[in-house]
């Protein structure tokens, strides 16, 4: 972007924070190679669009998307919880990672929140906070101001702030450059390619990093809010998290680059080249789900007329690709005995896989259908 800067460090002491500048201007694009992946990237997010439109039942598939997202945005913060471990009930992890599983859930739980306030929320501060809330609840930083910003200096980094990595600005700027940035967010007087004004929306949000924690978790969060509110995607289905992770040391150095150097182009050819690759894997994952959809229903064809009994298993476990007998039996509406022959013919067609080796409340995990999303 021509004639941009990043914003300066200020001292303040014993160390200086960095004031960035204000976002809510006209911009103007000159880089060739930027315009050329901002094109590929519509491109391959209109696919991803138009597929998810003629998939039936695409929002059981949804769960699991947002449910790999959880898991890999909590995974950068530290987290170690895995898609099959998030899928179990509280009482079935090991006390040593409930707290970690608690966030996953929380991040679930905010996600589909913030995604139905959509409705009647535009993306704001308002709703940022209010998902933040969720986020934090009940978990690590349930102290550090749930849904409010900050109102004290935070820091990126080192044991103290005077050997922080990035210190960010002062907390009594941090409502007025949220403003900014909502402004920007909405800014119709000056065009600015949507995937580009979202890039550059994440960028700020964490260098203005306005909350106490959860930061991370929420700039991410924020990339998916945006694109179902401008229209750009019908349905939730797009997720950049896996791709930041995978490219975690990428991701810091880039946001880093744009603060030292005032690189905001290398910073947004990253980014757009995560929604194109992680729009083509989507799609990719939509294809091997009507894959394996057709794989099972022949498979469940071999059982006759008990095959009407197990389909409504299989329709459960492509929205929660887990399983005990009392479920199946709340599904089915047959006896225990009944319900227990059914699932060891599930089991004998590989649909579904005992993960507890006990005697009682055996667990089955639907491992092909999670196998996509890993």
């Amino acid at each position: 972007m021509k004639n941009f800067k990043a914003g300066q460090y200020i001292n303040q002491g014993t160390y200086k924070s960095f004031q960035p500048d204000k976002i809510d201007r006209k911009w103007n694009i000159e880089n060739m190679e930027l315009i050329n992946l901002l094109s590929q990237a519509d491109r391959q997010l209109g696919r991803l669009d138009m597929y998810s439109e003629y998939i039936p039942n695409i929002d059981l598939f949804i769960s699991m998307h947002v449910l790999k997202e959880a898991s890999q945005s909590s995974k950068i913060e530290g987290t170690k919880t895995n898609i099959e471990e998030a899928l179990l009930d509280k009482e079935d992890i090991n006390e040593e990672k409930r707290e970690d599983w608690e966030e996953v859930q929380n991040y679930i739980l905010a996600l589909n929140t913030a995604i139905s306030n959509l409705e009647k929320l535009p993306f704001s501060s308002r709703l940022i906070k209010e998902t933040h809330k969720i986020l934090l609840k009940g978990v690590r930083g349930k102290h550090k101001l749930p849904g409010e910003f900050r109102s004290s200096q935070n820091w990126i980094g080192g044991a103290s702030i005077n050997d922080a990595i990035f210190v960010p600005p002062s907390d009594t700027t941090v409502n007025e450059y949220m403003g900014d940035l909502e402004k920007f967010a909405h800014n119709n007087e000056h065009y600015f390619p949507d995937l580009l004004r979202i890039a550059l929306i994440h960028y700020q949000f964490e260098t203005i990093h306005p909350f106490l924690d959860g930061n991370g978790r929420v700039g991410r969060l924020m990339i998916t809010l945006y694109l179902v509110e401008k229209g750009i995607l019908k349905k939730p289905v797009l997720y950049l998290s896996d791709f930041f992770e995978r490219n975690r040391t990428l991701y810091y150095d880039n946001l880093t680059r744009v603060r030292e150097k005032s690189d905001l182009n290398q910073w947004c050819k990253f980014f757009l080249v995560g929604v194109i690759e992680t729009a083509q894997n989507s799609i990719k994952t939509f294809d091997n789900i009507l894959k394996l959809q057709k794989e099972v229903d022949s498979k469940l064809q071999t059982l006759g007329r008990r095959s009407l009994n197990t389909q409504a298993i299989v329709n459960y476990l492509f929205q929660r690709p887990i399983l005990d007998a009392q479920k199946a039996k709340e599904l089915t509406g047959l006896s225990l005995p009944s319900v227990y022959k059914l699932i060891d013919e599930m089991e004998t067609l590989c649909i579904i896989e005992e993960i507890t080796g006990a005697k009682r409340g055996k667990i089955y995990l639907f491992r092909e259908y999670i196998r996509l999303f890993q």
